[in-house]
């Protein structure tokens, strides 16, 4: 009322009582009117880049970028020193994907002043484009200009956790709980650690404070139902898991969860129809089809299965185990020169694990391996390490009808490596915001000068995926993004 009192005396000309009637506008969610209004007051006085900025707020608030950045441009030329203008147009680049453009403009902002959002925001470019070690740089220097930023920290240690650099992820994790008690995304990180490493009572008690401040988080669902899975108490697994996908219908990592549990409880229907759905989600995944061939298998269905296998065996070069499955289901089907050749295949990639140092395999997948080379007359050459954890649960075989002159070999070994939340599947897992780490790269934030409360930015819940050896866990918010949270004003 004071605002249009004072717009009625001096006819609409009063600049100020303008541009705070804009901001109000804003406020309220009238991005359009607000719009209107600030334009009048660039009007009014076109030599503001205050103003400028306000209305290329606005337009980025619209989703007009390209709009945003022609007018972030007028501003920069009235004042080529404000450090706000090219942290802003940095993320309107981020937003059209012009990361060239977008780093060197939040670099430029940098060199203006230094300030955490834009350290944020160019780590955050970093992880878009897949660059997960220059981004952890960019967190490491901004860590050292601001110690005490908790989201840095957090930000920071779910990098080097999704790495499997847990001496540093606890670290960093440590420091900002230290900071910040409360702080979900960093008790949802280290209770992600405790139950990579099989304490999930401890995770779980972790995951109980979690609960408390964000109920409704899908990656912390599908770690609680992980830990259950662990435990072998599968119900409790599929309900906690069934939640979580009910809030995250769209997270291929809890979809593979819920595909794994079932397989392992021998309801193979369902875990088709799980498994199925992920690979719509995640379609390069091998170890996905391995374990739909599983489920193909088991429901009878070997013609499927073998196109399964055959998908998954050209998307992921590494994995033996999938070899292996592949050969048993090709032995018990009676094709032993399609099996040797599988199992020729898996030999290759179990010396190329010995050659790396990463040899740490299932006692069932070796018992299987050294069956089928004893079957097949191979074999005896391989040299198989001790496994250091005790073999998970496992799916029981059932491959197609045997000939009449073999023998089926025991159960296909898919469930070996693969309990998973998926939370730091390698590539791009996202650690999905809000406290688990999950899934693909999310939206990128939006920049705002000072983070709203309750924004997040952190990394994309880690429900992004470390592997472990048999299991996966989620992890709360990957370094990837968080909610977009607005220009800076």
């Amino acid at each position: 009322m004071i605002i249009k009192e004072q717009l009625q005396e001096s006819h609409g000309m009063c600049e100020y009582a303008v541009y705070v009637q804009a901001l109000i506008f804003r406020l309220e969610g009238k991005i359009q009117e607000s719009l209107e209004l600030f334009q009048t007051c660039s009007i009014l006085n076109p030599q503001s880049a205050d103003n400028l900025k306000q209305v290329a707020r606005s337009l980025f608030l619209l989703g007009k970028h390209k709009a945003a950045i022609e007018v972030y441009n007028e501003a920069a030329k009235l004042n080529e020193k404000d450090w706000e203008i090219s942290h802003n147009l940095g993320v309107c680049y981020m937003y059209l994907k012009h990361f060239n453009k977008a780093r060197d403009q939040l670099n430029k902002a940098l060199q203006l002043n230094r300030h955490d959002l834009t350290y944020i925001m160019l780590g955050k470019i970093h992880l878009l484009e897949g660059e997960t070690d220059k981004a952890i740089e960019v967190y490491k220097t901004a860590v050292e200009f601001s110690p005490e930023n908790t989201e840095l920290l957090t930000t920071l240690g779910l990098l080097y956790l999704q790495l499997g650099a847990y001496q540093k992820a606890f670290e960093h994790l440590g420091n900002a709980l230290t900071y910040d008690p409360s702080n979900y995304k960093a008790i949802l990180a280290a209770g992600s650690m405790m139950q990579t490493h099989g304490d999930f009572d401890v995770a779980l008690t972790k995951y109980r404070v979690v609960a408390c401040a964000v109920p409704e988080s899908p990656p912390l669902w599908n770690n609680i139902g992980m830990c259950f899975f662990g435990k072998k108490k599968y119900v409790a697994a599929i309900s906690c898991l069934k939640r979580a996908n009910y809030l995250a219908p769209f997270d291929w990592k809890i979809l593979y969860n819920l595909g794994l549990v079932h397989l392992t409880m021998q309801q193979y229907a369902s875990a088709f129809h799980f498994l199925s759905a992920a690979v719509n989600f995640q379609p390069k995944m091998g170890e996905l089809y391995m374990l739909l061939a599983v489920a193909l298998t088991n429901l009878e269905d070997t013609e499927n299965a073998k196109r399964s296998y055959e998908q998954a065996v050209a998307l992921d070069q590494c994995n033996p185990l999938i070899n292996l499955n592949y050969a048993v289901l090709l032995y018990n089907q009676g094709d032993k020169k399609g099996a040797l050749c599988q199992y020729q295949e898996m030999e290759k990639k179990v010396n190329v694990l010995k050659e790396t140092n990463t040899l740490d395999f299932d006692p069932e997948m070796v018992d299987m391996a050294q069956k089928m080379g004893a079957a097949l007359q191979v074999g005896e050459s391989l040299v198989w390490t001790k496994p250091i954890k005790d073999s998970k649960a496992k799916q029981r075989a059932a491959s197609g009808k045997p000939s009449s002159t073999q023998q089926p070999l025991g159960s296909n070994q898919a469930l070996g490596q693969a309990m998973s939340s998926a939370a730091g599947y390698g590539k791009t897992i996202q650690l999905s915001s809000g406290g688990g780490i999950s899934a693909p790269l999310a939206k990128p934030p939006s920049l705002p000068l000072e983070p709203e409360p309750g924004s997040e930015t952190g990394p994309e819940e880690s429900t992004e995926p470390q592997e472990r050896r048999k299991e996966k866990s989620s992890i709360c918010g990957s370094p990837h993004t968080g909610k977009a949270t607005g220009l800076t004003n």
